[in-house]
């Protein structure tokens, strides 16, 4: 918990009590304006703030592979192999180690934050309280656009000639890049595949 967050709820539980003590408090105009401070604004940002906090966190590689259905997509970034996507991207530091999943797995739109954790509440409903699939699929087709959000426009995408014929129909997703790349987290092969570690890198 943040300390503006603690300061907010900290501050709202003493009003509240002040008011419920000294109800004379609540008398005039400055009591009108501190019970409006006290029962509903404080309260708003706390929860405002917290909110906040939480949706920064389910960003994270951490919470991500908090469930145990989860575990094997997170081995699968330990692969050796060099064709595994999201080994190579993870091992390399392509994204960011702490938001792994969450750079590779959301919708950079104005709302995709929010749209993703829209979508991060049904898989957190399933797991709790349903039975996740096996294996487990996205609920819509990967896109294109979440790999040019950083590819596109590198030098390396850009001047691969392979590239340059299909460019169009892979900005608008006619063309998967999945359908090239196709080796992605691979949990099912994870038993008889080597690992790196990134202690033993070091």
């Amino acid at each position: 918990m943040t300390p503006v967050l603690l300061s907010l709820i900290t501050l709202s539980v003493v009003l509240a009590a002040a008011l419920v003590w000294r109800p004379s408090l609540v008398a005039g105009t400055r009591g009108r304006i501190l019970t409006f401070l006290a029962l509903f604004l404080l309260p708003v940002l706390a929860l405002a703030f917290g909110a906040n906090l939480h949706l920064e966190k389910s960003k994270t590689t951490e919470f991500c592979l908090s469930c145990h259905v989860m575990e094997p997509y997170g081995e699968s970034l330990q692969l050796e192999e060099r064709e595994y996507l999201p080994a190579v991207h993870f091992q390399n530091s392509l994204v960011s180690r702490e938001h792994a999943c969450f750079t590779c797995h959301t919708h950079y739109t104005m709302y995709g934050d929010l749209q993703a954790k829209v979508a991060g509440v049904k898989h957190l409903w399933v797991n709790y309280f349903g039975t996740p699939g096996e294996p487990i699929e996205l609920y819509e087709p990967y896109r294109n656009r979440e790999c040019l959000h950083c590819h596109g426009g590198a030098r390396s995408f850009e001047e691969a000639e392979f590239h340059a014929d299909i460019r169009a129909e892979l900005t608008t997703d006619e063309t998967s890049c999945l359908e090239c790349h196709e080796f992605v987290h691979a949990v099912e092969e994870l038993d008889g595949l080597e690992k790196w570690s990134l202690e033993g890198s070091s």
